[in-house]
């Protein structure tokens, strides 16, 4: 079996039993609990990168391997992402970018992991974002929430928010002391050309997701939401705080200068009725948007 060709160890990671009985079969031997774990760059080089996925192929999280027994989550980041390059394998130096027919780049590998193997998978846009995350560790929190706005996951949505600043997540997941407190709900992404949690939902369709957000993080009148939304949301646990002192969220502009209602404007469809109704219109009070 090939080896990582920066620890030069066998391209695998060992499930603990204990901790993965969600996911095994308890039943299973301990060899059982050795999973693939590797990318394969189109140049041949292997490095560990675990990528789970759900069953859209949504990278969900990922993880470099164990380079020592009981090393933190920073140290399992080194085989690939520590010496990651944009252009460039780590190893050999060969070019590995690409480009798609509309121009844009990719970097295109084979991974093997417990979902089986994926060739010609994008690793640029993983590879990107979590070397900003390491850069900055503090928005982790912030990202995982545009994904569940992304997903259509409320429960996860109404988690997050509730959690508020009383934990963040370091680069495992895991509080590692207190970072500078970031607005999860008026948070734009910087690698997605700014788009707001709301801009997120509307991209994908997700308008219970929407209504949710403008529940939490807009000025909107209470009689304008559907009686199935609020009912939902309390259901749920969501408060709706005091929006006084803090900016309306359909006030976010992306990087084409473009609020969610813009954005709602542009892709018609299910948002024609959002527009026409004016409920996603934009309610500036002087309140400047703080940019991330």
């Amino acid at each position: 079996m090939s080896e990582c060709t920066t620890c030069s160890k066998p391209l695998t990671i060992d499930i603990d039993p204990e901790e993965e009985e969600d996911d095994y079969d308890q039943a299973v031997t301990p060899l059982e609990h050795e999973i693939p774990d590797s990318v394969e760059l189109n140049c041949g080089c292997h490095f560990h990168w675990w990528v789970s996925q759900d069953q859209n192929g949504t990278v969900l999280r990922s993880r470099i391997c164990d380079i020592e027994p009981s090393t933190d989550h920073e140290r399992c980041r080194q085989c690939l992402l520590d010496a990651y390059e944009i252009t460039q394998c780590p190893n050999c130096s060969k070019n590995i970018l690409s480009h798609k027919s509309s121009g844009e780049e990719q970097i295109l590998c084979n991974v093997s992991n417990e979902g089986g193997l994926q060739e010609g998978f994008d690793i640029l846009p993983v590879l990107k974002e979590e070397s900003y995350l390491k850069a900055f560790p503090e928005e982790r929190k912030a990202r995982a929430f545009l994904e569940f706005c992304a997903q259509g996951d409320v429960g996860a949505i109404l988690d997050l928010v509730k959690s508020g600043d009383e934990e963040d997540f370091g680069n495992d997941g895991n509080s590692e002391g207190a970072t500078k407190s970031i607005d999860v709900l008026r948070y734009q992404d910087p690698l997605r050309s700014l788009d707001s949690s709301l801009h997120i939902a509307i991209r994908n369709g997700q308008e219970d997701v929407a209504w949710l957000l403008l529940l939490l993080a807009s000025s909107l009148e209470p009689h304008r939401f559907p009686s199935d939304i609020i009912q939902g949301a309390e259901t749920l646990g969501a408060v709706r705080e005091t929006q006084t002192g803090k900016v309306d969220i359909r006030v976010l502009e992306n990087e084409e200068h473009l609020t969610a209602e813009g954005l709602a404007r542009r892709l018609g469809g299910r948002w024609q009725g959002w527009v026409e109704g004016q409920i996603l219109t934009s309610v500036y009070d002087g309140i400047v948007p703080v940019m991330f």
